[in-house]
């Protein structure tokens, strides 16, 4: 329900998701830092005129500041990576992303079904274990994983991208109400975004009860998602009797991973010495540096569940715009977590799906 009053939480929390600093603030409206400050901690309330100035400088509509508190996301309960390179300003613009997320996930979860959670908690499992077991649970056996998203999408995972101007933010996962949630950056590699969603999807398993901590919960998920992405038995038997750079990268499209990681899988399953693993990584980084991939996959992965729930709102005359103008914001906050994933061929008209008319849910299914 939409509040009366403005919201002191909601200034907060634009001006973070922009990563504006309360001075800069002031600055672009012409007003002090102390009364910036004094607007968010509730001492005072701006006049309409300066919110108008405040809103324009943060991209938000003026009636994002009078709704009720946006969803909280602690950022102790939620799994960064890179944290060590990350600013604050890039860790609160990310969160920021996170809990607009959350408002468009539970629009979402008014109107339609969604593929139930299928994500076991295996903390007690070391990470060669639970990737071994997850396979089992999901039926895959030994085979390649086609899509990432795709996979943690008819699972349950609620996947969303990651626009930040910034390659030090990998990606992130965290879980709300018993849902799993997990962000992905399009900047990296195919591969390496393949690998971060295999690394975040070790977190959400191995690490929802929030231990171990530190550099330990990075190592375990990534040992998760090395063997989840290239499962020990089709591994060992692809393995060249005299491995080269030039194999590795032919051999790496079978499990469509970066050279480098299935360099550092095989010296992990004693199939390669740490002698060779040193000199094959020494040779790569020259070759190709540390942000360019050989052989790279063309193909970016992107959402398979986002297109089907917009081809139905489309054929319910909801648009992109009716979205954002229920949850407050511009469509350009849409686009950044929804893989710019077009809405086409709807006009801003009637929105028919709105829960205060129609509380009946749509059905949909994704099959793996």
């Amino acid at each position: 329900m939409d509040s009366e009053e403005f919201n002191r939480k909601r200034l907060r929390f634009a001006r973070k998701r922009r990563g504006i600093t309360i001075k800069s603030l002031g600055s672009a409206v012409g007003m002090t830092p102390k009364i910036i400050s004094d607007y968010e901690n509730g001492k005072r309330t701006p006049p309409e005129k300066t919110l108008s100035l405040i809103a324009i400088e943060l991209n938000f509509p003026v009636s994002f500041f009078f709704l009720d508190d946006i969803v909280t996301l602690d950022e102790t309960a939620v799994s960064f990576r890179s944290f060590s390179k990350m600013t604050a300003s890039v860790r609160d613009s990310a969160l920021g992303a996170g809990q607009i997320a959350l408002e468009f996930a539970f629009w979402l979860d008014e109107r339609f079904e969604l593929p139930s959670v299928n994500i076991p908690d295996l903390r007690d499992y070391e990470p060669e274990a639970a990737a071994s077991t997850l396979r089992d649970i999901w039926s895959l056996g030994e085979l390649s994983v086609g899509n990432m998203i795709h996979l943690l999408e008819s699972n349950g995972v609620r996947v969303f991208s990651l626009e930040e101007k910034t390659l030090d933010m990998d990606a992130y996962s965290f879980w709300m109400n018993g849902i799993p949630f997990v962000f992905v950056n399009n900047k990296k590699t195919v591969e390496r975004g393949r690998f971060d969603a295999a690394h975040e999807l070790g977190h959400l398993i191995l690490h929802k009860h929030g231990s171990p901590l530190g550099r330990e919960v990075e190592i375990e998920a990534n040992r998760f998602a090395s063997a989840f992405l290239m499962p020990r038995g089709s591994v060992i038997s692809k393995a060249p009797r005299f491995p080269s750079l030039d194999i590795f990268i032919e051999l790496k499209s079978n499990w469509r991973v970066a050279t480098s990681a299935l360099v550092r899988r095989m010296n992990d399953l004693d199939l390669v010495s740490d002698w060779h693993y040193r000199s094959l990584m020494i040779e790569l980084s020259k070759k190709w540096g540390r942000n360019k991939e050989p052989n790279p996959i063309k193909q970016r992965e992107t959402s398979k569940l986002l297109p089907m729930i917009f081809r139905l709102l489309r054929e319910e005359g909801v648009s992109k715009k009716d979205i954002a103008r229920d949850l407050r914001v511009f469509t350009s906050d849409i686009d950044s977590i929804l893989f710019n994933i077009t809405l086409t061929g709807v006009g801003g008209g009637k929105n028919r799906l709105s829960p205060k008319k129609n509380s009946a849910k749509g059905h949909l299914k994704i099959i793996k």
